[in-house]
């Protein structure tokens, strides 16, 4: 059975990620800190190593250094809440095979981790860079969203910044194009291990969304959730 390590100090997020792996057949052991992750990541031969950048005692990437050191090779998919580029570009030029950054949706977690161990070689620059709806245009590595003029702009094309929240929602629209979603489906996506399931935190995000790429890219199917319009 594929093992993977699970390097994470909250326990929210370890818990989140080690159920959702045991769910899809994974056998998941969660460290900690830092000296922890080091003594079960090399020569214990683990498949995955999920790490952490935040981690008590030692900086994540140095742990990667030392892992990679040793000689050990594992996949590394880096998870973190750092979302600057240039962390990004430590991540990867320091030996890790992907990056991503919290909040998180487990499914993409999910794919990212069956794409490594498929073929642990393939570089992220190899993956999907954009996603497009209409005039809206998602940059999944700069994080930044491009609208044309099809939402009353005359003046062209703007680029904006989006918080991760409502990065990680367009996201989760722009995978999914004329599928309608449930809040349910919204918060477990966005919010994941982190969600009143009460709340009508959606809504207002949904609102947010509407404001800034425009009223009708995202629909209300009314009694069953959102969609984005293809």
């Amino acid at each position: 059975m594929t093992q993977i390590l699970i390097a994470e100090d909250e326990p929210r997020i370890a818990s989140f990620v080690a159920k959702g792996l045991q769910a899809n057949g994974f056998t998941p052991t969660i460290a900690v800190d830092a000296e922890e992750t080091l003594s079960l990541a090399v020569g214990n031969g683990f498949d995955l190593l999920i790490l952490d950048l935040g981690l008590p005692g030692k900086d994540g990437l140095e742990v990667l250094t030392e892992i990679r050191g040793q000689g050990e090779n594992l996949p590394v998919i880096i998870l973190t809440a750092r979302d600057d580029i240039d962390d990004k570009l430590a991540g990867l030029e320091g030996g890790a095979d992907d990056y991503m950054t919290k909040p998180f949706r487990f499914e993409e977690l999910l794919a990212r981790i069956k794409l490594r161990l498929r073929n642990p070689n393939i570089a992220a620059t190899q993956e999907e860079s954009t996603l497009k709806a209409g005039n809206v245009v998602l940059d999944l590595r700069t994080r930044k969203v491009k609208v044309g003029d099809a939402f009353g702009n005359p003046s062209g094309v703007r680029i904006i910044d989006l918080p991760a929240r409502e990065f990680t929602l367009a996201e989760t629209f722009f995978r999914h194009p004329g599928q309608v979603l449930s809040r349910e489906q919204l918060l477990d996506r966005v919010w994941g291990y982190d969600y009143d399931p009460g709340s009508n935190i959606v809504d207002v995000y949904v609102g947010y969304l509407r404001k800034k790429l425009g009223n009708k890219l995202i629909e209300t199917v009314r009694g069953m959730g959102y969609r984005l319009r293809r």
